[in-house]
């Protein structure tokens, strides 16, 4: 089967500079945000998490608890966390590259990235012939974002706070779109303000 088994590569190094605060550990109703990627990715279909964390590594993951010893969860810590998202991608990659064909890129920051849509993305990824898979939401991409194997050496030579959007634009007919329902799986938390309004939803 394509792009079979998946690692799942999830994003969390940054510094939060907005917050002030590392915005991994804040509380979203009794639990850290980034535990609820955490979680929702373990529960998924995904073979294999990689973790990667950067600023404040040690205590981000023990405030994870019992998840951080889930044995699907690798835990990487990208040292060059400062240069920018690029850094992390590339971290998390090496780690499952020459194990997994296909890799899916979930952010730290969107708490609201469930179960069902990961499976989603992941078996209309399998079923297609692309070799990018983005979910659409009301016209606008989002995030997790899939990738074969095709791309990870262009994903390697990524530099700078930088994503792997131009790839995506670089090959719009190897991009699979797959529309989703819930437009709350693209919220990201950049300020306080963005956590009370996820509570008041959970």
């Amino acid at each position: 089967m394509k792009n079979h088994p998946m690692a799942g590569i999830v994003l969390a190094a940054g510094m939060s500079a907005r917050m002030g605060k590392p915005k991994q550990l804040m509380n979203l109703s009794g639990k850290p945000l980034l535990a609820r990627v955490v979680e929702a990715a373990l529960a998924s279909e995904l073979e294999k998490v990689a973790l990667v964390l950067g600023h404040e590594a040690e205590k981000i993951l023990a405030a994870l608890g019992p998840l951080a010893r889930d044995q699907r969860l690798t835990t990487v810590v990208n040292e060059r966390y400062r240069e920018g998202m690029a850094s992390s991608l590339q971290a998390g990659l090496l780690q499952v590259k020459d194990r997994f064909p296909a890799v899916m890129f979930l952010l730290g920051d969107q708490p609201m990235v469930d179960v069902d849509t990961i499976n989603l993305l992941l078996r209309r990824f399998r079923a297609s012939d692309k070799d990018i898979c983005v979910p659409v939401y009301a016209g606008v991409r989002g995030n997790p974002v899939c990738f074969s194997n095709l791309f990870y050496d262009r994903i390697i030579a990524i530099r700078g706070d930088t994503g792997a959007r131009e790839i995506i634009n670089d090959h719009p007919d190897n991009v699979l779109y797959v529309e989703i329902d819930n437009s709350l799986c693209f919220m990201d938390i950049d300020s306080p303000e963005d956590a009370e309004q996820i509570n008041n939803l959970l």
